[in-house]
């Protein structure tokens, strides 16, 4: 199976363990992501105000550059995912979001492409029993801890994606790799974004009191699809300052996917962590 791809900017730069570790995982499993020729940012944050359609032109462009190669468009960032989902979502149900769009690119999009998950992908479409098979209980007895944060899942109802308040997906993912999913009352609760940048304390408590739950509850790791989230949850332990002893490495899902198909591991982007999760892993 082909599938267009939409990597997004941060898979080039900080978060390049989750571009490699997607494209190689899905590979394994059949699944070829052919990245989108031309693309651009999809603007990272979908706008506030109802009416500034200019914060939805990348978007737009990009969902439209996809419906000419397939129907669906797979992205893995939590961002693109939730940006990309809401402007189709406006397009398809706003007239007014449309004939903007549409005028200013000089286009006819009416929101024909479907932006797709790896998740979803992987329960839809390889299907979650072929995967228990495919990984062989490898990490069995691992604990996991899935954590969602606030993109995948709200506002439902244009997102779609899961129940907003208790999503199960991932857990559903992570058994039927063989590890042990690990639930937390923090799963989609958000981890201060990007409030990193000028507000570092509201990140470092929110941070503490995720990791701090998280291994309460057992887990001894933590999986994410946000690269924002990663690297908040993930640097705060590398400064020190996490409330969590040993430290909990965070993962992208994707790279706990590919350790179970048993990939290289020098291709999944581990050396960039800084809580290494490969004595865990691989030891």
């Amino acid at each position: 199976m082909k599938l267009p791809y939409f990597p997004g900017c941060t898979l080039y730069t900080r978060a390049r363990g989750l571009d490699h570790s997607t494209r190689a995982a899905l590979a394994a499993l059949g699944i070829e992501l052919e990245e989108l020729p031309n693309w651009t940012c999809c603007g990272t944050a979908f706008p506030l105000a109802q009416d500034s359609y200019i914060g939805m032109v990348a978007a737009a462009r990009i969902l439209d550059s996809a419906a000419q190669h397939n129907g669906r468009l797979v992205t893995v960032c939590s961002f693109c995912y939730h940006v990309l989902k809401r402007v189709n979502h406006s397009i398809k149900n706003n007239a007014e979001a449309r004939r903007k769009l549409n005028d200013y690119l000089e286009q006819g999009y009416g929101g024909e492409t479907v932006p797709v998950h790896p998740l979803e992908i992987l329960k839809h479409d390889v299907g979650f029993e072929a995967l228990r098979a495919r990984a062989r209980g490898r990490l069995k007895g691992l604990k996991v801890a899935c954590y969602y944060g606030c993109l995948l899942v709200r506002p439902a109802a244009e997102m779609a994606f899961d129940d907003p308040e208790n999503p199960t997906i991932m857990e559903e993912f992570a058994a039927a790799l063989g590890v042990e999913p690990v639930h937390f009352p923090y799963k989609t609760a958000c981890c201060g974004s990007y409030q990193v940048l000028n507000a570092y304390d509201v990140v470092a408590s929110r941070g503490r009191e995720i990791l701090a739950a998280a291994a309460a509850h057992g887990a001894q790791v933590l999986i994410t699809s946000c690269p924002l989230c990663q690297f908040n949850l993930d640097w705060l332990q590398g400064r020190g300052e996490g409330t969590v002893l040993p430290a909990l490495p965070v993962l992208y899902f994707t790279q706990l996917l590919g350790t179970a198909l048993e990939l290289p591991a020098e291709g999944l982007g581990f050396e960039s962590h800084y809580v290494d999760p490969r004595p865990l892993l691989l030891g």
